[in-house]
């Protein structure tokens, strides 16, 4: 898909947009760069990129209301790239719906990996799988049925279990944090109480993970929340 794939960048600083741009492009990406968020805005409604690259300290407008913007009307992959460190600050700007959350200094390597994890996310979506069903590896679900199997043999999964693996898996490769899971499940906002989210999160875990010390499909992000392998 890389060649078909656009990527824009939002970031102010010209020394690490040229260098994204450059390094995009030499993968074969299609690049737009925008130094500020009116005019990274008018970019995504006239060329509808395929992922946004986006630095949160803009100097026309903080990036949290460029996710929420843009959230109103798509939802297109966003990876935050940005010099804020702060645990509360990458929670807020996930909760506002972006989709990953990577900060400066940032490794090339990593952040391409994270662009291919939502590149092949892009190109799958559970929604449009002919056969409803999610296999890979050892695990198989069945949405149509609400089965599922692993290793060939079928596991039985409490309704909330059932709805969290869902939910993980058709958010594969984003970053979900506690307060988004929480409400998507019981449908109230969690705040800082989480004890009960992990203690489901850890039966399923047990259930459908074979290595309790090598996880295999559902990745923690400390202090976060989890995140579901993309492949």
């Amino acid at each position: 898909m890389v060649g078909d794939f656009k990527v824009l960048i939002i970031e102010d600083d010209k020394y690490i947009s040229n260098f994204l741009s450059l390094s995009l492009k030499n993968s074969g990406y299609e690049v737009f760069v925008s130094p500020d968020a009116t005019d990274g805005l008018f970019i995504f409604s006239s060329y509808h990129p395929d992922l946004i690259l986006l630095d949160l300290g803009l100097p026309d407008m903080d990036g949290l209301e460029i996710i929420k913007e843009i959230r109103l009307t798509s939802e297109v992959p966003i990876i935050v790239v940005s010099a804020r460190t702060q645990e509360k600050e990458k929670i807020e700007a996930l909760d506002f719906g972006a989709s990953d959350y990577i900060t400066k200094p940032f490794h090339l390597g990593e952040l391409m990996a994270r662009i291919r994890v939502a590149e092949r996310s892009l190109s799958r979506s559970l929604r449009e799988y002919e056969d409803n069903k999610y296999e890979n590896d050892y695990l198989i679900v069945d949405f149509e049925k609400r089965r599922v199997f692993v290793d060939g043999e079928e596991i039985h999964l409490t309704p909330i279990e059932y709805k969290l693996l869902h939910l993980l898996i058709t958010n594969q490769g984003k970053v979900l944090t506690h307060n988004y899971i929480i409400k998507q499940i019981w449908g109230y906002e969690g705040g800082s109480d989480t004890k009960g989210l992990r203690v489901f999160m850890a039966n399923l875990r047990r259930k459908i993970e074979k290595d309790s010390s090598n996880h295999r499909f559902i990745m923690t992000e400390v202090g976060v929340g989890y995140r579901f392998a993309d492949e």
